[in-house]
């Protein structure tokens, strides 16, 4: 279920695998996405499994209610406080989350967008991040980093993985989409290529945050793209684009161990 992602010692950075697939099931065999149509007893079984195998409460697993924003929420001891419902406000509408508690696993659900995990191992502060496309464009990885380093990370010590995510083989897009990544000032040439045969632009996700990441002051070698491609694995991993919006989700965590 867990695959663990090598970052940096005193750091638990993973995603998980779907378990034994059944084909008939979109959401077999392991979700804990609770807001994609999935049954609310298959996420929290799901959710259970996983904080066992962490060693965790459920209350340290926190995942945010993502929508393609660039927004970013700090989880801290006054987040732990509040109740439930608070804690569900706070969560609703966000796309990244950066903390610098022990044993509290943050992650973000994908299936097809890239999930980034980021770590300064000598100031102790992990962030996850949900980039789509359009999380990308509006350079929400860069929006994280501010917030790290507002808890007193430093760019250059940062250290980043990118969890499994769409390949640009697979990502096919339309103009409008390029366009959008033009004028955001990417790179196009690194990554933007065309279809032979049918003129269909395929953009490569994770090297538009790469270029992000560099920007934000990471060193080039302490950025990693360990995990395959969602579409061609949809045995391991969820893929929207090969099973539908409606499917269970990868989820992608970090956690500072004491």
């Amino acid at each position: 279920m867990i695959q663990p992602i090598d970052l940096c010692p005193g750091v638990l950075a993973f995603t998980t695998q779907r378990g034994n697939v059944n084909t008939r099931n979109k959401y077999s065999e392991f979700n804990v996405c609770n807001y994609t149509g999935d049954d609310a007893l298959h996420v929290l079984d799901s959710r259970m499994m996983l904080c066992m195998q962490l060693g965790i409460d459920m209350d340290s697993l926190i995942m945010p209610h993502q929508t393609h924003s660039c927004r970013v929420a700090v989880i801290d001891n006054r987040y732990m406080s509040l109740d439930i419902d608070k804690q569900e406000n706070v969560l609703d509408g966000v796309d990244a989350l950066v903390t610098r508690l022990d044993n509290v696993c943050i992650g973000v659900n994908t299936a097809d967008c890239v999930p980034l995990l980021l770590a300064d191992p000598e100031a102790r502060v992990v962030a996850a991040v949900h980039a789509g496309w359009r999380g990308t464009v509006a350079g929400i990885a860069a929006r994280a980093i501010d917030t790290m380093v507002k808890q007193g990370a430093r760019p250059g010590n940062i250290i980043a993985a990118m969890g499994p995510a769409i390949c640009q083989a697979c990502f096919e897009v339309g103009d409008e989409v390029v366009e959008q990544f033009e004028k955001a000032g990417f790179e196009m040439d690194s990554i933007l290529t065309r279809d032979a045969r049918t003129l269909k632009a395929h953009l490569d996700l994770l090297g538009a945050n790469r270029q992000i990441l560099k920007k934000s002051g990471l060193k080039e070698n302490h950025i990693f793209t360990p995990c395959k491609c969602s579409r061609c694995n949809p045995a391991s991993y969820f893929s929207a684009r090969a099973l539908g919006i409606n499917s269970g989700r990868t989820f992608t965590g970090i956690m500072l161990k004491k």
